[in-house]
């Protein structure tokens, strides 16, 4: 198991914690009364199929919601803005599922969600020093911390030193937007 599933496991004992894709849902038709992926459909391999599945086990009249960061101001802008000063031509996240006005709604109705309602959301995060910011990339967690991963340690460490040259040493605030979503079943 991902250490993320024990920890969770830990932390919340009284949850049934079950590993799985989105587009094959390990539950039995209309179990639950909502179904919610919060920061997970730009993942998916087959988006609509995952919002399918979530609503073929949300009971009729339940709500599927979910919610993605902006592309271009979601919380990873200003990793991404620092990436492209040294590989301008860097994939990220700006092309995912979801990260752009009106694709979650688009998403939610290609899986037959009714009254679809989509808003954005903006957040401001603290980051008491560069060091609490840059760590989570390093771990090697989604994209982000892929590309981070596969550079060299030249590399890394001049990507660090664009970004805090950028951010500054802290403390510093991060504005972004997530896309949210909902529909009824």
């Amino acid at each position: 198991m991902p250490p993320f599933v024990d920890a969770f496991r830990e932390r919340f004992p009284d949850v049934d914690v079950s590993r799985g894709t989105a587009e094959e849902l390990p539950y039995e038709a209309d179990r639950f009364t909502h179904a919610l992926a919060q920061l997970v459909v730009h993942f998916m391999t087959d988006p609509v199929r995952g919002l399918t599945q979530m609503a073929r086990v949300t009971r009729p009249g339940g709500t599927v919601a979910a919610c993605v960061w902006d592309g271009p101001t979601g919380a990873l802008a200003p990793f991404w803005d620092a990436v492209h000063v040294l590989d301008p031509d860097a994939q990220d996240e700006a092309l995912l599922s979801g990260a752009h006005r009106g694709h979650l709604t688009q998403l939610f109705g290609a899986a037959g969600l009714r009254g679809v309602v989509e808003e954005p959301i903006a957040v401001d995060v603290v980051h008491p020093t560069f060091e609490e910011w840059w760590e989570p990339y390093t771990f090697g967690v989604g994209p982000a911390g892929e590309y981070v991963g596969a550079l060299d340690a030249a590399s890394r460490d001049e990507l660090e030193r664009v970004a805090q040259g950028r951010l500054g040493d802290g403390p510093f605030t991060v504005s972004a937007t997530a896309w949210a979503a909902r529909g009824a079943v």
